[in-house]
């Protein structure tokens, strides 16, 4: 048969413990120089625990070890910490064979972990192999190393993202879930285990920043270290095998499961039974002529589609919590404002309540900006389709079948636009000058006279673009660190095409949509191999920011045209295409 996992609430409440726990002689933790190491290192020693061995790789050389190594002390507790990377098992059981004799160990706490997160399609072996030795081989090292103990304690450190599962942990879910199956094993084995799959810690860890952001928006918000510690100690005393341990905000998580993994895991919460009623009540209610679509029937065509464009933005800041709807341009493309699959359902969820419309779950994918989607909800409500943008006409002669009508460029000697491009070229002025002082090159060092030296130029002078440093990324929706990855090219012809349709008297929002189309001559690149060089952190966007394919995508999604773009690498011809 096929069976189906459910989570129930763990009826532990005020019911007395079959045992009482209190830690003693030593205990080892892993990752114990991280947040959540400390938090229990802290709690261990409080609680009785003589001796602390904190295992890390860093060892003594993690940040505020001194200070951590002080407070266990003033505790009563005598501290090692040991830099050993716990993975490698001939170095933990060094590590274990050097503990004391009069203080025997007794608990194990394995709270190690890294993070690599990405998309399935995009991890690579090496990730897969990173995240779990730091899971699972230090697992397996501390259950066979430790099994002939007489342990009181045997902790794993899971994670929800093991249980539940959510979006780029596809490297890290997989070591969770083993921990949970380790823990099983070892009760199978008649040895101790507990394995918890934590939700957010507060207090830092992997859940500070982006990370943990995304967790708090998805309905997993942190919670205090010291009242997690404490359903820990709770979940050993009472003898349980696997728990699931977090804060949960129904509301917001209940939208996140059932959009990204619907199924039965949560089917049997009792918070979870009376949001799937509300939700079920509100997709069977049908469409009331005083409801919110006849409210917005009942407007002029410019008033509604006024209406539908405010009511797109104030609900996309209240999901990504931003301060209000003005917050939101409505040109910015959904995915640049930070919604992920798990937001765009619950954007979709508000629209169709408030618009009584049936809204598909791709809707911010299919249109994927607050413009094109308030269109789109006009039309639905039974406005007219918009009209495509078309280009005034213009009256060629027989013999102009191409007619210019606007340029911009950028060339060295301060030729940056058409205008002074020609006036350079009339006056016959030189555009060679000295070596750019904003590019970090140590201009001294790379001058050498003799032209056979290798990584050096034996001329001080050159034909530079001296503003190619000064792109204005924000204006065109770009993160620093993609622009940082960007080869300057692409950055340039942002530059010159935004210009070159404001040259031809059009303001560059109006093409939105419409059929113009980018044709693009480039040129060899060798920024990627720079970007290696200097060892800067741009991964996710070398690879689109170095292309040669990239480039004309990049104008036409920048401006919002829907035509044809298409780049030709021709070398050094392409100043001909």
């Amino acid at each position: 048969g096929a069976f189906g996992r459910r989570l129930l609430h763990a009826p532990l409440g005020d019911a007395p413990a079959p045992r009482t726990w209190r830690p003693s002689g030593t205990a080892l933790v892993t990752g114990g120089t991280g947040a959540l190491g400390g938090h229990m290192a802290r709690w261990l020693a409080a609680s009785g625990a003589a001796h602390l061995v904190l295992v890390s790789r860093r060892g003594r050389q993690a940040e505020g070890i001194a200070d951590l190594e002080a407070e266990l002390v003033a505790l009563g507790a005598r501290v090692t910490v040991a830099a050993c990377d716990a993975a490698d098992r001939s170095a933990l059981a060094a590590v274990l064979a050097d503990l004391p004799p009069e203080h025997p160990l007794t608990t194990v706490v394995h709270t190690a972990a890294v993070l690599d997160d990405s998309v399935i399609n995009s991890l690579t072996l090496e990730q897969v192999d990173y995240a779990l030795s730091a899971k699972v081989t230090t697992a397996l090292n501390l259950h066979e190393l430790t099994r002939e103990l007489d342990l009181d304690a045997f902790i794993l450190f899971s994670s929800m993202a093991g249980t539940v599962g959510s979006s780029g942990v596809g490297n890290y879910a997989p070591g969770n879930a083993f921990l949970n199956a380790l823990a099983e094993h070892r009760r199978a084995l008649g040895l101790p285990a507990t394995s918890i799959g934590w939700g957010a810690w507060g207090g830092g860890g992997m859940a500070d920043g982006e990370f943990g952001r995304m967790l708090h928006r998805h309905g997993a918000p942190e919670m205090p270290p010291r009242l997690a510690v404490a359903a820990l100690h709770q979940a050993v005393e009472h003898d349980e095998t696997f728990l699931t341990i977090s804060n949960i905000a129904w509301d917001r998580f209940f939208v996140a499961f059932t959009a990204t993994r619907p199924g039965p895991l949560i089917s049997e919460i009792p918070e979870a039974q009376r949001l799937q009623a509300t939700k079920g009540l509100a997709e069977t209610k049908e469409t009331d002529e005083a409801g919110p679509a006849g409210a917005f029937t009942r407007m002029s065509a410019a008033e509604r589609q006024q209406a539908l464009l405010d009511l797109v933005r104030d609900q996309a800041a209240a999901v990504l919590k931003y301060a209000d709807g003005q917050a939101v341009d409505p040109h910015h493309a959904f995915r640049d404002l930070g919604f992920d699959s798990v937001t765009a359902v619950e954007l979709r969820n508000r629209l169709a309540t408030a618009t009584s419309l049936r809204l598909p779950v791709t809707l911010v994918f299919d249109y994927p900006s607050p413009t094109a989607l308030a269109r789109h909800l006009h039309e639905e409500l039974g406005g007219e389709a918009a009209v495509a943008v078309e280009a005034a006409p213009v009256t060629l002669g027989d013999d102009e079948p191409v007619a210019i009508v606007a340029m911009s460029c950028r060339f060295p000697g301060g030729a940056n636009d058409p205008e002074r491009f020609w006036q350079m070229l009339h006056a016959g002025r030189d555009a060679v000058s000295d070596l750019p002082g904003d590019r970090g090159w140590d201009v001294e060092k790379l001058y050498d006279p003799d032209p056979y030296s290798t990584g050096t130029s034996y001329v001080r002078s050159g034909a530079f673009l001296y503003e190619a440093a000064e792109f204005d990324a924000g204006f065109f929706g770009i993160s620093p660190r993609e622009a940082l990855a960007m080869d300057p090219q692409q950055r340039l012809l942002l530059e010159v095409s935004w210009e070159a349709v404001e040259r031809a008297g059009v303001e560059p929002g109006v093409l939105r949509g419409s059929r113009t189309g980018v044709f693009v001559g480039t040129n060899g690149q060798d920024y990627g191999a720079l970007l290696m060089v200097a060892g800067d952190e741009v991964e996710g966007f070398a690879g689109t920011g170095n292309a040669a394919s990239v480039v004309s995508g990049r104008v036409a999604y920048a401006l919002g045209l829907e035509g044809p773009a298409v780049s030709v690498d021709t070398a050094c011809s392409s100043s001909l295409v």
